[in-house]
């Protein structure tokens, strides 16, 4: 599939993904909106990051400010702000728009996501930037897609690296804190040796997680896979005892 152009639609009817055109003429819903909420939007169509940061830094005190949600609001099809704003690949003002209270990870009717519609239109920046401010990669449309199956669709290769990517390195993360959280709830069960070396280990791939640059999915995976590994012994143990606490406790009722 050829790169969407800016007279180029989407063809899977969904309502969420549009043309450039129907971006512009968005404006034309604004007249339903909140004075505020229609700024917000104007300045996020036009690109303008000044004046929206003016913007939103003299609101939060208004009463207007209070007395609704600001990022509330949506256009005609669904989208809100942010949305609009993740679509057009406006990162600097996504990042303003979350900074300020807009959630990231709301959805549309259909179940497009900001990072959904990133990734139909291949924003690889701003998918970077919406994964660091907490998106969800596992989240789905009415369909069952997630972004990077999205990004599949539309033949988005970058965006399609970018998201899995993304994806083994939030594995490799769940499965630390899997591993912490198991830990600290059968930390009588385990010797002092036993916890030392879960700490080292734990503490070896979060430092590597953090530190060291330019991974790719392959990395994430041996990581992930050397960590088992190490703690296989102590976790076969762990999962044993939890297996038989249902026994115990049936004997003694």
């Amino acid at each position: 599939m050829e790169p969407l152009t800016a007279g180029a639609a989407f063809t899977d009817n969904t309502g969420d993904a549009v043309t450039m055109e129907t971006v512009v003429s968005m404006t034309a819903s604004l007249k339903k909106m909140s004075s505020i909420q229609e700024e917000i939007f104007k300045f996020v169509l036009s690109g303008d990051l000044e004046a929206l940061k003016q913007l939103l830094a003299g609101v939060e005190e208004s009463e207007e400010s209070r007395e609704q949600n600001l990022f509330g609001q949506k256009d005609e099809v669904g989208r809100n702000a942010l949305m609009t704003a993740s679509m057009l690949g406006r990162s600097d003002l996504v990042r303003e728009l979350v900074a300020h209270g807009a959630p990231v990870n709301d959805q549309t009717v259909r179940g497009f996501s900001a990072l959904h519609l990133t990734a139909c239109w291949g924003r690889v920046d701003t998918a970077r930037t919406l994964l660091e401010l907490g998106a969800d990669l596992k989240a789905e449309t009415f369909k069952g897609e997630t972004p990077v199956d999205l990004s599949r669709i539309y033949a988005k290769t970058d965006c399609i690296d970018c998201l899995i990517l993304a994806d083994a390195k939030q594995d490799l993360m769940s499965y630390v804190n899997h591993i912490k959280d198991m830990i600290n709830k059968s930390d009588r069960e385990l010797t002092k040796k036993e916890k030392n070396i879960c700490t080292s280990n734990l503490s070896a791939k979060s430092d590597w997680i953090q530190n060291v640059k330019n991974q790719t999915v392959s990395d994430f995976t041996a990581q992930r896979r050397d960590l088992e590994d190490a703690l296989q012994p102590i976790l076969s143990k762990l999962s044993a005892h939890s297996a038989e606490m249902p026994v115990k406790q049936a004997g003694q009722a």
